[in-house]
């Protein structure tokens, strides 16, 4: 129930109320002195709905392309765990242990990092690379040093490379949402076109109830 209140409150809230308040005043305004005029609806159209349309197209593919990213990301990391678990004839529990402290290590930074303001952005990369730094180290160190071959080795590095890859497109896209102009530019007609319309819903006042136009 908080969660469908607090969903609510992200669309209805006090910005809202302002906005409806002063349409609705701008309407009565103009019915009570006769100031009425048949505005075309296409400036409705293409000063709100084409930019809400194409931002909310936007972030529905910025979400896919960072669901996909971060799937690689959890499938590079789980391949890198079996290798220091099956591809060694018998390893060390506290490798794999160790392994294993890492990648929980990794997603508790990344959780961080994704849910914190841009402000922290660079300090909370950097415990991100440090974990790189941490699975390179591993690799090079407890992985070659139980004996696994350096094709294997060098195969594992890839993993690694392609999950920075991923790790660097999710946070690009962290950083580069909606186009700063285009938000604006919504925003502002958004806000101003329910009270300039109020000559609009005065002229639609005559063919209907008052009421109902406000």
């Amino acid at each position: 129930m908080k969660n469908r209140i607090r969903r609510f409150l992200l669309i209805v809230n006090l910005q809202t109320l302002i906005i409806s308040g002063l349409s609705v005043t701008s309407t009565a305004i103009c019915i009570h002195y006769k100031f009425e005029a048949d505005f075309p609806l296409t400036l409705v159209a293409t000063s709100i709905v084409f930019p809400i349309v194409f931002s909310i197209g936007g972030a529905y593919k910025r979400r896919e392309a960072a669901l996909k990213e971060y799937a690689a990301i959890k499938g590079y990391l789980r391949a890198i765990y079996f290798v220091s678990r099956d591809w060694i004839d018998t390893p060390k529990p506290e490798n794999v242990t160790k392994m294993n402290n890492i990648i929980q290590d990794f997603f508790n930074n990344i959780r961080v990092m994704f849910t914190s303001p841009k402000s922290e952005l660079v300090e909370n990369e950097e415990k991100i690379y440090d974990n790189f730094s941490d699975i390179s180290l591993y690799i090079k160190h407890e992985l070659r040093g139980e004996g696994l071959s350096s094709g294997e080795c060098s195969r594992t590095n890839q993993y690694l490379q392609k999950m920075i890859i991923s790790f660097e497109s999710i946070k690009h896209i962290y950083q580069y949402r909606t186009p700063r102009t285009l938000r604006s530019f919504s925003n502002l007609f958004i806000k101003i076109l329910p009270i300039i319309y109020g000559p609009y819903f005065a002229f639609q006042a005559e063919k209907m109830s008052w009421a109902l136009s406000l």
